[in-house]
């Protein structure tokens, strides 16, 4: 199945299109290693040129490093012609301001090799999923994007912060859109079961679900995904490498952001075995498989570089054999019931 990238596509019941390939703001934000403030503005503004009309970004990418690369680009653009998705529950804070009991996220250290955003300003995150968290999130993200408003919210990654997101997060975002400050609410993040719980518990319009319904891990199948289709509830997917295992699967490669145990290494390696028998390259099968689910609406791609961009169209359009598709369900690789691209 030959995907157009470029194809708008209706968000549910928002009134929303967005473009299949969405471009994801984490990579330039610096998530690893560090990312020049060119080579991240020439990134988006590539996504841009190429057709690319969704962006989506997060105070936590880069410290507010990525929205502010984001807004370079897309501040110059009629407001009208893209859809742009932030996110609420972290604020950037000086170090220096921030109170010693400050609910901080500590996961994330600045500067050092091995954290998940290499940064260079004397910034932290601080978790805020209240309202006036919320509405300082938001005013906070339209200053670093100079821009009038935002499109989609998204409440990102209360793993650990549940009761905080449905008590104060959820219903902030709910007014907000009944207002029209906002078109769509709805959360992100690397898990399905509280997606899920959230597109049963409220009138979300869209989820993002990063690296749960992938070539290797099919996770939201069982849970997420019918949930949204019968609720009307759009779905955006990321982390369709899977950190990185499904681009290169060998020792060394990254699995949810931390090294690939054995056991995920040899599945993902045995997956490309099937696409290389098919001649089909294993990103391509990767990106193209996630988007075969009637409730996904655009595959978000992170990316840091124009070349690395550049992969995706091509991609995205290889032709792959229905062979591949039923060889991979015939060894336990793919489960029985996960749609896949028609040829």
């Amino acid at each position: 199945m030959a995907i157009d990238y470029a194809e708008r596509i209706p968000l549910g019941r928002t009134g929303l299109e967005l473009t299949r390939l969405g471009f994801g703001g984490a990579s330039i934000g610096g998530i690893f290693r560090w990312v020049e403030d060119v080579d991240a503005i020439a990134t988006v503004r590539h996504a841009w040129s190429l057709g690319v009309r969704y962006f989506d970004t997060a105070p936590l990418y880069g410290y507010g490093a990525a929205e502010r690369r984001t807004g370079q680009v897309l501040a110059d653009q009629p407001r009208d012609s893209f859809v742009l998705s932030t996110k609420v529950g972290r604020l950037v804070r000086d170090r220096a301001a921030i109170p010693a009991d400050a609910d901080v996220d500590r996961q994330l250290l600045d500067g050092r090799e091995d954290a998940y955003y290499v940064v260079r300003d004397p910034v932290r995150i601080v978790f805020d999923y209240s309202a006036d968290g919320v509405r300082r999130s938001l005013e906070e993200s339209l200053e670093r994007l100079r821009l009038d408003r935002i499109d989609i919210a998204l409440i990102h990654d209360p793993d650990d912060h549940w009761r905080e997101a449905i008590g104060g997060a959820w219903p902030a975002l709910e007014r907000l859109r009944s207002e029209g400050v906002i078109r769509a609410v709805g959360a992100g993040m690397n898990q399905s079961a509280m997606l899920t719980r959230f597109v049963r518990e409220t009138s979300m319009d869209v989820v993002l679900v990063a690296g749960r319904y992938t070539l290797l891990d099919q996770g939201a199948l069982g849970d997420l995904l019918p949930a949204c289709l019968e609720r009307g509830v759009g779905v955006l997917v990321g982390g369709v490498m899977n950190s990185g295992v499904l681009a290169d699967p060998r020792p060394g490669a990254t699995f949810n952001y931390g090294p690939a145990a054995p056991e995920i290494i040899d599945r993902a390696r045995r997956i490309g075995e099937v696409c290389e028998r098919h001649g089909v390259p294993l990103r391509a099968a990767a990106m193209q498989f996630p988007m075969a689910h009637p409730a996904v609406v655009s595959l978000v791609a992170g990316v840091r570089s124009v070349a690395h961009l550049d992969e995706y169209p091509a991609l995205l359009g290889y032709p792959i054999p229905p062979g591949l598709w039923a060889e991979l369900r015939d060894e336990g690789l793919i489960a029985t019931g996960a749609p896949v691209p028609v040829s």
